[in-house]
C-alpha cells in the first residue's frame, strides 16, 4: 500500500468518524423550535460534511482501496429508517417537515381504475338522455314563463304592424280561413262534425258508414254463393269437355 493511499485512508477514517450518524445526532436532532432558517443552515452543514466524505471515499476507490460507499453502513434516523433525500441531498430531523419538503416524499395517489365500456353503459338511464329534466319542477315553470314572453312579444309586434298599416291607409288583412273547419251542409259521410271539447278546443269526429249485422250476414251469404258457383261450374265444364272429346274420338 502506497503512502498516499495510507494517508487517504487515515483521513477518510477521521472524516468518517466525525461524519457518522451518531456524531451527527446533535446536528441532526433538529427541532421545530430552532426556526426554519436555523434548521436549513444546520441541514446544509450536515450535507456538506457528507459530500466531503463522499469525495474522499471515491478517491480511495480510485487508488484501489475499499469501496466505503458500498460497504459502509447506511444512514438511519432515530427511528431506524433510512434518512430521506432528494438527488443526494439528505433531510434530517425537523428539516423533513419544512415547507415544500414534505411534498417531495408524499406518494401520489394512484389514479382511479379506468372503467370499461360495459361499466359505463350500466350508468346510462333515461335521465342521461334528458327524459327526466322536468321531474325536478324547475324547467317547466321557466319554459312557461319564456313561452308567455314570446307570445306577448309576438302579439305586440302584430299590433304595431297592424297600426302601421292602418296609418298608411292599407286595408286590414282578412283572417286566415280554418282549413280544418267543416261546413254544416256537408254530409256526414264526406266530412266530420265539429264539437267543442271540455277546454274549449275544437275536436273533429269523422263519420264512417258502419254496416249493420244484417248487411254483414247478407254479404257473407253472397260471397259463399259465388264460391260454390265457381267451384261446381268449373267441374261441369270439365265433364262436358271430356264427353265431347270421347264423342270425337280424340
Amino acid at each position: 500500500m502506497s503512502c498516499e493511499l495510507y494517508c487517504l485512508q487515515c483521513i477518510n477514517c477521521e472524516i468518517s468518524a466525525s461524519s457518522t450518524l451518531p456524531n451527527l445526532l446533535p446536528l441532526s436532532a433538529l427541532t421545530a423550535g430552532l426556526g426554519e432558517f436555523r434548521i436549513r443552515d444546520l441541514n446544509d452543514e450536515i450535507n456538506k460534511l457528507l459530500r466531503e466524505k463522499g469525495h474522499w471515499e471515491f478517491r480511495i476507490k480510485e487508488l484501489g482501496g475499499p469501496d466505503y460507499a458500498r460497504i459502509g453502513p447506511k444512514m438511519l434516523d432515530h427511528e431506524g429508517k433510512e434518512v430521506p433525500g432528494n438527488r443526494g441531498y439528505k433531510y434530517f430531523g425537523a428539516a423533513k417537515d419544512l415547507p415544500g419538503v414534505r411534498e417531495l416524499f408524499e406518494k401520489e395517489p394512484l389514479p382511479p381504475p379506468r372503467k370499461t365500456r360495459a361499466e359505463l353503459m350500466k350508468a346510462i338511464d333515461a335521465e342521461y338522455y334528458g327524459y327526466r329534466d322536468e321531474d325536478d319542477g324547475i324547467l317547466e315553470p321557466l319554459e312557461q314563463e319564456h313561452e308567455k314572453k314570446v307570445i306577448a312579444e309576438a302579439v305586440e309586434k302584430w299590433k304595431m304592424e297592424r297600426e302601421a298599416r292602418l296609418a298608411r291607409g292599407e286595408e286590414e288583412e282578412e283572417e286566415e280561413v280554418n282549413i280544418y273547419a267543416v261546413n254544416d251542409d256537408e254530409s256526414d259521410e264526406e266530412g266530420g262534425k265539429e264539437k267543442e271539447g271540455e277546454e274549449g278546443q275544437q275536436k273533429f269526429i269523422a263519420h264512417v258508414p258502419v254496416p249493420s249485422q244484417q248487411e254483414i250476414e247478407e254479404a257473407l251469404v253472397r260471397r259463399k254463393k259465388m264460391e260454390l258457383l265457381q267451384k261446381y261450374a268449373s267441374e261441369t265444364l270439365m265433364a262436358q269437355s271430356e264427353e265431347a272429346k270421347t264423342l270425337l274420338g280424340l
